[in-house]
């Protein structure tokens, strides 16, 4: 029974130690969001999804001429906020594939580099507007924000293709082939952020789930944003959640737990703790949350922009302390 008990409490404590990142109650940074700036905001982040997943529609190498138009668009926009644009391309499946980088240069850190990263494909048969149109409008609004100004580190914005299945932890998969060529570089990179289906909330009693054991120490009301991380990146995770604290108070949660986790290396993310860097990701559960994951019905009009953009600046805040701040 006493060896029962100890088990217990060290799994107790284990989660505990996975569950709780940063500080909870960090002092706040005092600052009035204007609303007209919010509301254009969410605006935007509504007509990027709306083109990708309305217009545009599903789009992966199954879909070549759609996966086209989306990396376009892409483009375009990055070019529109006064980037060059990169494209690294690659051939799967007798398609040509992107992954498109936009990049901000840093003042005096140049040669240290933050990722913040998204894909663009969507799952077969899935118009793809939460998963992960949301998330490629924050990175495009990100990308608009950093344009002007500067940062003392080197920030990257990139729209990653492939993440979806059959090439998810391929190495088809573009994030994997974007940090492979970045290890083989012997780029510095000190922070990567993948973002992840983003645009679902809800505060109805029971709408969110999770793996066995982690509702003791979760809200059952999908109302958050997590932040998501393995155990090595827990400095990460816990800077991020304490500076997202600090200039947000949209609802947040934070894990630091093993990949074997089920949900935990669930994108972009994973591709760069195989190369040994510090990585997390930001997303609203998917599907311990979302009702419409990898269906046709995950559409425009299920995203919440107005939480959506509010998140997006919590996440501009983040990245500001990451390009600018000492580790």
């Amino acid at each position: 029974m006493a060896a029962l008990l100890a088990v217990a409490a060290m799994l107790f404590v284990g989660l505990y130690y996975m569950t709780h990142c940063g500080p909870q109650n960090p002092e706040r940074v005092v600052k009035t969001v204007n609303q007209q700036e919010l509301q254009q905001l969410r605006d935007r982040l509504g007509a990027h999804v709306q083109t990708l997943a309305g217009g545009i529609g599903e789009r992966n190498v199954f879909r070549p001429d759609a996966y086209r138009r989306a990396a376009d668009y892409i483009a375009g926009v990055f070019r529109g906020a006064g980037y060059e644009v990169e494209w690294q391309r690659y051939d799967v499946n007798r398609v040509t594939c992107a992954n498109l980088i936009a990049t901000r240069s840093g003042s005096t850190l140049s040669n240290q580099i933050v990722v913040v990263g998204a894909h663009y494909d969507s799952v077969i048969g899935c118009p793809g507007a939460n998963d992960n149109g949301s998330a490629v409008a924050s990175l495009l609004e990100l990308a608009r924000r950093f344009a002007a100004g500067k940062t003392a580190r080197t920030v990257r914005f990139v729209a990653f293709a492939n993440e979806e299945p059959p090439f998810f932890l391929t190495d088809q998969m573009g994030s994997r082939v974007y940090a492979t060529a970045c290890h083989k570089r012997g780029d510095d990179i000190r922070a990567m952020i993948s973002l992840e289906t983003m645009g679902c909330y809800s505060d109805v009693p029971g709408s969110q789930h999770y793996p066995p054991l982690f509702n003791f120490f979760y809200p059952d009301r999908g109302n958050f944003i997590a932040f998501v991380g393995n155990i090595a990146s827990r400095p990460l995770v816990s800077r991020a959640a304490g500076v997202f604290r600090a200039h947000s108070d949209f609802p947040m949660e934070t894990l630091a737990a093993p990949a074997l986790v089920p949900g935990v290396n669930w994108s972009d993310h994973d591709s760069f703790w195989r190369e040994g860097w510090q990585a997390f990701m930001v997303t609203d559960t998917a599907p311990y949350r979302y009702p419409h994951y990898h269906e046709v019905t995950d559409t425009p009009d299920k995203v919440n922009y107005g939480a959506l953009a509010r998140v997006t600046l919590g996440i501009e805040a983040v990245v500001r302390n990451l390009a600018n701040g000492a580790d």
